[in-house]
């Protein structure tokens, strides 16, 4: 169990190191800081600098703790946020299947950070060697609803910046089209 544990934090948190370092620094053929805030003002979330910016934190930051298997629910709470607000903004209007830009993989990397926050980050981890046992019911609930509660909130910001107004979600999601 604690390999499998090892395996499937390594896995994630690199993941989404990979994807935060895209938004802050532009690695990994990503967009960096101008290119995340101009998406992220197409989609919608304003003011779209700072949040760009506190997206690539909460990724980079997230991921780095779940790799590390420090303060792991801390980790998982990031990584479920981000994906809660990726999943209902950008995939859900697509439907399920990943084929077709759903919701598919933001809801199961959300469910692999949960399992971690639910189970511990297992023996391979900076919480075991300091004697923090930082997993259970408690700490996994505690861990999906705070994350879900966060990226329903920025959903609920974005929909308050656009006016009040009701937008539908395929037309914050068309690419600008070309002149």
């Amino acid at each position: 169990m604690n390999m499998g544990l090892l395996i499937l934090r390594l896995v994630i948190g690199t993941l989404f190191i990979g994807h935060g370092t895209q938004k802050l620094f532009g690695w990994w053929n990503g967009g960096g800081p101008a290119g995340t805030a101009r998406f992220f003002d197409h989609i919608g979330f304003r003011p779209a600098q700072p949040l760009a910016l506190l997206a690539g934190l909460a990724e980079t930051g997230g991921g780095s703790l779940i790799v590390l298997g420090l303060i792991t629910p801390v980790g998982a709470t990031a990584v479920i946020g981000m994906m809660t607000a990726a999943g209902v903004v950008v995939h859900l209007p697509n439907g399920l299947w990943n084929s077709k830009g759903g919701i598919e993989l933001p809801l199961v990397n959300a469910a692999a950070a949960a399992t971690l926050a639910f189970a511990g980050p297992g023996r391979y981890s900076v919480d075991r060697l300091i004697g923090w046992h930082l997993s259970g019911v408690r700490w996994g609930l505690a861990a999906t609803a705070l994350g879900i509660a966060a990226g329903l909130a920025m959903v609920g910001w974005r929909r308050a910046q656009a006016g009040g107004a009701h937008v539908p979600e395929t037309e914050l999601r068309q690419p600008p089209r070309a002149a």
